[in-house]
Formats: structure tokens, sequence, C-alpha cells
């Protein structure tokens, strides 16, 4: 045990008894009679407790003259999590969607192999994570631009008819978006969340806005002209399902809170 190390040795021996991938990146367990240092979620034989020591990271396990197991590679995490941090930058700054072959291969990896890890650390696919954030462009595009065809070209949309099979993420239709949800009725709530406060706000065809960090005030000046509502028992139930089902959904604890958070968002509204 180092003095680094970042959580409890019970914690740690639990995590690698169970094999939780969560953990990667956050120690690594060494094997005495083996010399060799795994993930949490190595697959091998687990040993018995007396042989296993925990350090911070594969650093300190090298120090301490253990070597990285061949079958886990525990050295590749954090190029792993580079990777992944890397490609959604990719996916946030392009002006159209970007092929998974070359997102893996910006990254260095097989493709099926990079989808398999970037599913991984975010809980979403590559895709789906590109699609929360092109529909996060589009309610802005439709707030800001002088027409609907504006908006979805400004969003990132090769064309419209991509665009309005998508549209129904918005809560609304595209037009009523821009009109300020003009006819609309939208119920709110703030709902916590293992990455803070939530809040979610939906009309009857479904959820309208979800962010992190704004309050009730936020939505009047997202939608001036909808009817806006605090929601009911019935409405916080359905909110905390949503909120539930996409805390299932695992995420790397060390990508960038920015790249956890749309990837949480891209899970509650997961097609």
């Amino acid at each position: 045990m180092t003095d680094a190390m970042p959580i409890d040795t019970q914690e740690a021996l639990a995590a690698f008894e169970r094999r939780d991938r969560a953990f990667d990146g956050r120690f690594v367990v060494a094997v005495r009679t083996t010399k060799i240092y795994c993930r949490p979620s190595c697959p091998a034989r687990r040993p018995h407790p007396d042989h296993v020591a925990i350090f911070a990271d594969p650093a300190a396990a090298r120090a301490g003259g253990y070597r990285a197991c061949r079958r886990c590679l525990p050295d590749a995490v954090a190029r792993d999590r580079a990777a992944v941090a890397r490609a959604t930058a990719m996916i946030a700054h392009a002006d159209a969607p970007v092929p998974l072959a070359e997102l893996a291969a910006a990254a260095g990896y097989a493709p099926h192999h990079f989808h398999r890890l970037f599913k991984r650390a975010t809980g979403v696919t590559p895709a789906a994570f590109a699609r929360a954030l092109r529909r996060e462009r589009a309610a802005q595009a439709l707030h800001d631009a002088p027409r609907v065809t504006d908006a979805i070209y400004d969003a990132g949309y090769a064309a419209p008819s991509r665009f309005y099979a998508e549209a129904g993420a918005l809560g609304m239709t595209p037009a009523a978006r821009r009109r300020g949800g003009r006819g609309e009725t939208i119920r709110w709530t703030i709902a916590p969340t293992s990455l803070g406060p939530l809040l979610l706000a939906a009309t009857g065809r479904g959820i309208a806005h979800a962010a992190f960090g704004e309050s009730d005030g936020a939505l009047r000046r997202h939608f001036p002209a909808a009817t806006i509502e605090p929601g009911d028992a019935a409405f916080a139930r359905d909110a905390a399902r949503r909120v539930a089902t996409a805390e299932g959904t695992a995420r790397d604890a060390f990508l960038p809170a920015p790249v956890r958070q749309h990837a949480f968002l891209a899970a509650l509204r997961r097609d």
C-alpha cells in the first residue's frame, strides 16, 4: 500500500473480487506469488487475499518489483482513457459526423476494439454520444437561427431528413422550439444524480431539456413563450426512473466531468 492510495484497502479488495471495471485506473492489484500486477477487472483467477498487495498506480507496482499482466494490460488504462477523451473532443468539435474508422485511427486502435472501449468508458456508443451533442446544438440553433432550415445545417446535420428523424428528442416540434415553446406546457424537476443536480424538463412528447447545474429560471430563458410548471409526484417518479436507468450505465470516473455529463445525458435519452 502507498500513501497515495485513492481508496480504502477493503474497498479496493472488494472491487477486485467482483472484477469491477469502474475501478480500473484507480489502483492496481499485485500478486506476491507471481510478481504480476493487474487491473481490478482482470479476468484471471483470484489469488488468496494474503498474497495480494494494492498499489496506487502501475509505476508504484513496478517500483515494488512487479511486472504488468499480459492478459489485462494494466498499463494501457491511461492510454485508453486518453484515447476516449480525444475522441469525444473530435466528436464535439466536428462540423459533421465523424466515422468510427476515423475516430479509431486517431486513437491508434482497430474500429471494433475502439467501439467497445468507448462504450465501456462512457456507457454509450460513439454514435449515440454524437447524436446527443448534435441534438444539443440543434436545440441552441433553433433558438438562434432565423429559420428551421438554417438551424438544421448549423447543428451539423447533413440533410433535413436526418434532423427530422431525430427531432422527436426535442420534446416538441422544431417550429415550436424556434418560437420559444409557444403553445407548449413544460413540467420540470430537479433530480439528484452522482454527477450533481440535474434539471429535467418535459412536455407530453418527451424530454424538452436536461442540464446539470441549472434551475427553472434557465427554462424560462430557453422557452420564454411556453407555460412552465413544476412537475407533480408522478412526473418526479418518472424522472427518478430515467435517472436510475442512466445511473445504471457504467462510466469511467476519471474522464473529464463534461464528458461524463454528456454521456449521462445521452444515456438518459437513449435511443
